[in-house]
């Protein structure tokens, strides 16, 4: 359950102003079928995260058990420091929502993953939890969490939130995570 719930907790607020959510409010204006969209974000995010999170394992398996808990450390700690600098939205690429807006939406979460803040915690927290089920079940709601409420407001706007602040306790939360590896 701690792996269900760091994962959840950690990717729900690093999510918040990430250029997925980002996408999630562009998409959400360009469609009007929001259960697609959501199913696009739920399908794309539990691919990516289930690869992420199996290349965290692999990875941590062929590494000494006491370097492991220093990378896993010192990858929440970049993380943490990572969040800090807010995310802009690459260029709209609209060549995708010709193709509908599950397909869109799906091919775009997926690809604006790739290299992102919230995949390289799902490896770190598979790294750290060794639970493959529950970390990608866990990040996947947190990404869930934080961008369906987007989707469904339509409009809603992230710059009416405290964006500084909410990236402060994130990067808080991350290194709070690095500390905590390193105690257990």
């Amino acid at each position: 359950m701690e792996a269900l719930f760091a994962s959840t907790l950690t990717v729900a607020i690093a999510e918040i102003g990430d250029k997925t959510q980002l996408l999630a409010l562009l998409l959400a204006v360009r469609f009007n079928n929001k259960a697609a969209i959501i199913s696009g974000i739920l399908l794309a995010t539990l691919l990516n995260h289930f690869l992420a999170a199996l290349l965290g394992q692999l990875a941590i398996a062929w590494i000494d058990p006491q370097w492991a808990s220093y990378l896993v450390a010192g990858s929440f700690f970049a993380i943490a420091l990572w969040v800090l600098i807010p995310d802009k939205m690459d260029d709209d690429d609209n060549r995708f929502y010709k193709l509908g807006a599950f397909a869109a939406t799906f091919i775009l979460f997926f690809i604006a993953e790739i290299g992102d803040k919230t995949q390289i915690a799902t490896i770190v927290l598979a790294a750290k939890y060794q639970s493959l089920i529950w970390v990608v079940i866990g990040t996947t709601l947190g990404m869930l969490i934080a961008n369906v409420p987007v989707v469904l407001a339509g409009h809603f706007s992230a710059n009416k939130l405290p964006m500084k602040l909410i990236h402060q306790g994130c990067a808080v939360l991350f290194a709070l995570l690095g500390v905590a590896t390193l105690m257990w």
